[in-house]
């Protein structure tokens, strides 16, 4: 299949999904270090955090095929030879994750839906409490009060090594990753087969996201 130098690589829920997270979390972090009564909205970006990482495990099942996790999470070899091979100027180019990337995805993913679902149960021994807090010991709460803390530096790692990659791609290897995140189109020059290209309607995504929603006010509400 031909194209004009371009192909759709990122359709438009996943590229919300993605910078609206982005928001979230620094006013997730934000609002926490201020603490007092910006943790009501902590509390509210919280939410809104697992409701997009809800949203975003069904559609890496269900949505477009540059968005299923089955198009970018490759194995630990694969992972290992595209690192052995980073530095070759031919190595071969990949439209959607490379497989180092989709591991720093799913870590990324996996380290905030930690913090998301141990904030439902955290509390600061003042006047802040998570949704669930009633349902777990207090010392229950404190060991999860403490991994949610704790997860905070290993998110800002994860931000950090996240950062530096799209650095490296954009100095070494010449590659913008972001642009194609904000317009959905890559530049490519080769032919590229249907199942690359296929987009899902943005109308499944509204529906997912809608379930999410109401998923996760009916959680906090418990």
């Amino acid at each position: 299949m031909k194209n004009n130098g371009f192909i759709k690589i990122w359709d438009l829920p996943t590229r919300l999904f993605h910078w609206v997270l982005v928001a979230l979390v620094i006013v997730s972090f934000t609002t926490g270090e201020i603490g007092g009564n910006a943790m009501t909205y902590h509390k509210l970006s919280g939410y809104a955090v697992l409701t997009l990482l809800l949203f975003r495990l069904i559609w890496g099942v269900t949505g477009s095929h540059s968005a299923r996790f089955a198009s970018f999470v490759r194995g630990p070899a694969a992972a290992w030879h595209y690192a052995r091979h980073l530095m070759e100027k031919k190595q071969t180019p990949l439209l959607g994750h490379n497989p180092l990337g989709g591991w720093s995805v799913v870590a990324m993913l996996l380290a905030l839906l930690l913090q998301a679902v141990t904030g439902l149960f955290a509390n600061d021994e003042i006047a802040t409490q998570g949704p669930l807090y009633p349902f777990v010991s207090d010392k229950t709460s404190s060991w999860l009060t403490s991994i949610h803390l704790f997860n905070q530096g290993v998110i800002i790692a994860l931000v950090c090594l996240h950062l530096a990659a799209i650095l490296f791609y954009l100095l070494v290897k010449k590659e913008n990753l972001i642009l194609p995140m904000i317009t959905g189109r890559k530049a490519w020059k080769e032919p590229v087969a249907p199942p690359a290209s296929a987009m899902k309607s943005s109308w499944i995504a509204l529906i997912i996201a809608a379930i999410c929603i109401v998923g996760v006010y009916l959680l906090t509400q418990a």
